[in-house]
């Protein structure tokens, strides 16, 4: 299984002093980068043995998550990748433009000079026809634009929310389609940065946020009639 692989090379980031919130790190950065889909039941013994820690150390690491809405345990079948619905996109939509809205407001050359990393990751990805890959360096951009907040806090929030966010793309049939419009809009929004336009900016932002929320609500209805 190509996570539980993945997973493996991730063991030597614990080191000696393995505990549950590095193990929920390394999952939740997982989700993010889509090797976890949605309903997906999480195996105890297989991910202990790639990581190579304990079951009860896993446990709690699946218990951190399952407070973050990652995951989700079901009596007497196991943990599960949570299923979100089209109200926790509008939700996570909704707090997004809270912390997203203020960062733009907010913007540093090394903040502008991170988005613009992420955004050449998704440009190449996207002319490679890597579209999950695309998906994960868009959120990769938006982690830059919050970080600009300066607030740890706010980072562990957008950190969770992104993560969500990876569970709602799966909901998407032609991930291109949905994924490849917002590399130019990306685009827009760094040269809008660099130019001093926050206002235009802030637009622009609240515009690509409102559009993408729609998306994602279009796309969840037929699987919830």
């Amino acid at each position: 299984m190509e996570h539980v692989t993945a997973l493996e090379h991730d063991r030597e980031r614990l080191g000696r002093s393995s505990t549950a919130e590095k193990v929920a790190d390394i999952l939740r950065e997982r989700i993010a980068e889509g090797f976890f889909a949605p309903g997906e039941r999480l195996s105890e013994e297989a991910i202990g043995r790639a990581l190579g820690v304990s079951r009860n150390t896993l446990r709690e690491a699946f218990r951190l998550l399952s407070h973050e809405r990652l995951l989700e345990h079901k009596l007497n079948r196991g943990v599960f990748v949570r299923v979100l619905s089209a109200g926790d996109v509008s939700d996570v939509y909704r707090v997004r433009r809270v912390i997203e809205g203020a960062a733009v407001r907010r913007a540093t050359p090394e903040g502008i000079a991170a988005m613009r990393e992420a955004l050449r990751e998704g440009e190449q990805a996207a002319e490679e026809k890597r579209w999950r890959d695309v998906g994960t360096a868009n959120i990769r951009f938006h982690q830059a634009l919050a970080r600009m907040n300066d607030s740890q806090r706010l980072d562990d929030v957008m950190r969770q929310l992104l993560a969500e966010l990876r569970l709602v793309f799966h909901v998407m049939i032609d991930p291109r389609s949905f994924h490849g419009p917002f590399v130019p809009r990306n685009q827009e929004l760094v040269a809008l940065l660099a130019a001093g336009e926050t206002d235009r900016a802030a637009r622009a932002l609240e515009s690509y946020l409102d559009d993408a929320e729609a998306l994602l609500i279009e796309a969840y209805r037929p699987r919830e009639n």
